[in-house]
């Protein structure tokens, strides 16, 4: 094996990727090297991409980026005793410390000295990839690696769905970026009696019309609660799941929401917001932030959903080789796609 691999680079503090020939990683003994087969490219990527203020403040250079992945473990180091060679692998992108109050109690997703693989340490954009065992999650047959590629931001969509009892429940889902579409597949996979999706991106609600059984609402062209009234909703939503980061959507979602409504926040605004917090006061609204995934049990939940039915691979919207990522990250930037999954075996 060639001591080289192909890598896509952060290699200046500027605009744009590099696609690099770097050293192939090098393990220890508590960690696997993983052969990467596909990889999605998330919108943490883009803006990493864009070299926008956070990634400047967060990202060092030179860093090979990517934390979305599949693929298959080639070498294990001495201390792995649960994994095999040529097992067909995802995983964790969020590295963990193990000495906080939240790692000790088992809460490993609200570890505050946590980074991340392809942000803070390099990552998955490779032909291999080094990972700690901890970190691995091997992919059942009935997973391809297309989707397995994708478990990251499904995750994200997973966790967020699952974060109050959607059984019997009126979901309004505001976003229909790729992690928003899935959240309402997983929504109305789950049980939720009515799932509504807005956004102002025909093209995304399109898409999200062909992923998941949900009613789409383009809220620059319809009115919502003509919708709500249609659907024979009496009082409101009961559960809001934000994925959008828009403030107009999140003030939208506070008004359609019966008394005593809950909300899962994902999307992320940019900069401050103005919140009517009396609003929300007086209509007794739960609201929970959410970041990453619980570890593990996002991942067992999703895997189980996914075997038992949950179909997300409309999502995927483009598939290329690891040299045309060019054309995967010009994809994603044009908001007329859903997932972009890159082929690093190509």
């Amino acid at each position: 094996m060639s001591h080289e691999m192909r890598a896509l680079v952060k290699a200046r503090p500027e605009a744009g990727l590099e696609l690099q020939s770097r050293p192939i990683p090098t393990i220890g003994p508590d960690d696997v090297l993983i052969r990467v087969k596909k990889t999605g490219i998330c919108g943490t990527d883009v803006h990493i991409w864009d070299w926008d203020s956070w990634a400047q403040r967060t990202v060092p250079t030179p860093l090979t980026i990517g934390h979305e992945f599949a693929g298959e473990i080639v070498e294990i180091g001495g201390a792995v005793e649960e994994l095999k060679v040529g097992r067909r692998v995802s995983g964790e992108g969020h590295l963990i410390g193990h000495t906080s109050r939240q790692s000790r109690a088992g809460r490993f997703h609200l570890d505050p000295e946590t980074r991340g693989i392809g942000v803070n340490e390099e990552g998955a954009f490779a032909e291999y990839l080094r990972l700690p065992a901890f970190n691995v999650v091997p992919l059942p047959e009935a997973i391809p690696d297309d989707i397995g590629a994708i478990l990251d931001p499904l995750g994200n969509a997973v966790h967020t769905a699952l974060s109050f009892d959607l059984v019997g429940e009126d979901v309004l889902v505001t976003g229909a970026g790729p992690i928003g579409i899935m959240a309402a597949a997983v929504a109305r996979h789950v049980g939720a009696r009515h799932v509504v999706l807005t956004d102002v991106n025909p093209t995304r609600l399109e898409l999200a019309a062909a992923v998941a059984d949900v009613v789409t609402v383009n809220v620059a062209e319809q009115d919502l609660r003509s919708e709500m009234r249609r659907l024979g909703l009496k009082e409101g939503f009961d559960v809001g799941l934000e994925m959008s980061g828009n403030q107009k959507a999140l003030d939208q979602m506070v008004e359609t929401l019966v008394m005593g409504g809950r909300i899962a926040l994902l999307g992320v605004p940019a900069g401050k917001s103005e919140v009517d917090w009396s609003r929300i006061v007086f209509k007794a609204i739960t609201i929970k932030g959410v970041y990453g995934r619980e570890i593990f049990e996002t991942w067992y939940k999703m895997i189980a959903m996914l075997e038992n039915g949950l179909d997300i691979s409309r999502v995927i919207t483009h598939r290329l080789p690891a040299s045309d990522y060019q054309q995967g990250f010009d994809a994603m930037k044009s908001g007329q796609s859903g997932k972009v999954v890159l082929d690093w075996t190509a």
